[in-house]
């Protein structure tokens, strides 16, 4: 079971630092998944656009640092306090009224699966 839980730990830290080098890449391509219209065009946009990219990278290395250098306890603490930001992102979403679909489909599942992990790691350390 501790395989299964680190192993999600790790492919949520991987797909987080994916998601950030999206944004940082092709910031209104990468955009257009995250379920609010797209903002208003303009020459700064996508420098506005890329800052989630660099946040949601350090976010995933921070996990991957406590994977290799904390214990489990600390890594189920690290995402269990980073489940706020896709739980964040699906509480925006749905007051802003985008995406119910990508809202509790990407940002609330992701929150969700990243506190199962959490869990686990917490209370199965020594």
């Amino acid at each position: 079971m501790q395989w299964l839980v680190n192993g999600t730990g790790l492919l949520l830290a991987l797909a987080i630092i994916a998601i950030g080098t999206g944004y940082i890449a092709s910031p209104t391509t990468t955009m257009r998944s995250f379920g609010l219209p797209l903002p208003e065009d303009g020459p700064n946009i996508a420098w506005w656009l890329r800052l989630k990219g660099v946040r949601d990278i350090v976010a995933g290395l921070l996990v991957l640092a406590f994977m290799v250098w904390g214990v489990e306890r600390e890594v189920g603490i690290v995402l269990l306090i980073e489940a706020m930001i896709p739980a964040g992102d699906m509480l925006l979403i749905l007051a802003a009224k985008g995406s119910t679909k990508s809202a509790f489909g990407i940002h609330g599942l992701t929150a969700v699966v990243m506190i199962l992990v959490a869990i686990p790691m917490m209370i199965g350390a020594d």
